[in-house]
Order: C-alpha cells, then structure tokens, then sequence
C-alpha cells in the first residue's frame, strides 16, 4: 500500500507549527521525495526514512520553500561518513531546472556527484517511468515562474501533488480521479486575492472538478489556523478533506 509522510505543511513564513514543502512517497519499493523546503531532511530522519536510500527528487518549482534542501541532500549524499552512493538518482524539475542545478553547483561545488549519477529531467506535460512507478506532470501556473503539479500512479492507487498554483486546467487534469490529492489551501478568505495561490474554496473547487476521493490541505500560513481549513474547502467538494501536519502519514488504499 503507497504511503505518503508530509515533511513540510506550510509556506516561507517561520512557523513552529509548520515547515516548507516536503512530501515522502513510500511505493513499489521505491522512495520518492517530493520538494524539499528547508528542515526537510531533518523530518525525513524523523519519519523513520534514510536520505541514502532515494530513488528519486520531484521538484514542483524552485522556490526556497520548495527547494533549500537539494543542495544539502546532495552534499549528505557525497560525503556521509561509510556510505558512497552508487546507484543513479533522478531529479525531475520544470523547464530551466537543469539551469538551476547548474548554478546551485557553482555556488556548492561540492554538491557535484562524487561516485553516482544525476538523471535531470526537465518535466511539463510529461510522463516519466521508474520501475512500477508511473511519474506524471503536467503545467500549472505561478508567479510566471515555471511550475507543474505531480501525478504519481503505483500499486493502483494515485497520488496527486498540486505544488504551488493558481486555478487553472493543468491542475485539474493531473488531479483527476485522485485517489490522494495533496493541494495547497493558502488563504481562508474568498474574496481576497491570494495572488499566485488558491484560496479554500479554489482547492475544493479543484478537487470537485478533478473527482479527488481524498483530499489533504497543505501550504498552510499561520493564519489558516485560525479557521477550520478543512470545512471552508468541503464546502465545494465530496470526499474527505483533512488539514495537512508535519509528520502526518497517509496509507492510500485502492479504490473500491
């Protein structure tokens, strides 16, 4: 049965309550981590789970709070004490990550692979295979910034992250008939802007027109927790709905 371990439920803003994005997927023997905010790696050892053991890195977009833990990772990955990687390690990001990467190694040389490889994909509307694995994304939108939300497909189940973004179609048809749906919920409040995010009832109107059996909130600011999240999005859409929280597991079973 696939498990997800949310790492990271909230956003840049210092939180105790809640770090930045980080996503766990335990499937078809795999390992797979899904943004990596900064503190990722140390809630990773928390949840019981070995950086040594990756197969693979989603990357939605490059942000820092999506992102501040790749180099660290790679630089735990070429110099922890008694252990040297060998086995390739996949990165998926939007366009430009290659680009990305690049820079983040001349500013940390020694992240550069030591005694592995990196196979960088650079993903959009794509489809990526890893074992029984099935790894898709399609485009969203944020902040004119190259972005995609996540579909990941083994043991017959679906998991679905939206990454940062607006409403838009991408998101809904990666979203489809998710078994999990990990989507961000940024502002309670319907008639503010969130700018390049979703409001409660945006998520719910996704989940809605995505069919999403089950839905989690995630990227939650501080002031989110000063209202039940989770109603203001079942509101718009069937299903459960639960508020993400760091640490928090989900085993996602077949649908009936």
């Amino acid at each position: 049965m696939p498990r997800v371990t949310i790492l990271g439920s909230g956003t840049c803003v210092p939180y105790a309550r809640r770090g930045p994005a980080g996503y766990a997927v335990e499937a078809a023997g795999r390992i797979l981590l899904v943004d990596s905010g900064s503190g990722t790696l140390g809630r990773l050892v928390q949840a019981g789970l070995d950086h040594r053991h990756l197969d693979a890195v989603l990357y939605t977009h490059t942000h820092p709070d999506h992102s501040a833990d790749l180099a660290p990772l790679l630089f735990a990955l070429n110099y922890t004490p008694g252990f040297e990687r060998r086995r390739l390690l996949r990165l998926l990001g939007p366009a430009g990550f290659g680009d990305f990467l690049g820079r983040l190694e001349q500013l940390h040389p020694g992240i550069a692979p030591k005694s592995y490889e990196i196979e960088l994909v650079e993903m959009a509307d794509s489809r990526v295979a890893l074992g029984d694995v099935t790894i898709q994304s399609r485009r969203v939108e944020h902040a004119n910034l190259p972005a995609v939300g996540y579909r990941v497909e083994a043991e017959g189940v679906t998991l679905v992250f939206s990454g940062d973004t607006t409403y838009c179609d991408g998101l809904v048809e990666v979203a489809r008939g998710a078994d999990l749906l990990i989507i961000e919920a940024s502002s309670p409040f319907p008639d503010r802007d969130p700018g390049p995010h979703l409001t409660a009832a945006l998520a719910g109107r996704v989940a809605a027109e995505a069919g999403a059996r089950r839905v989690v909130l995630t990227h939650q600011y501080p002031v989110c927790d000063e209202h039940d999240m989770a109603a203001l999005v079942a509101e718009h859409c069937d299903g459960e709905v639960l508020v993400g929280e760091d640490l928090m597991v989900l085993d996602v079973e077949r649908a009936p």
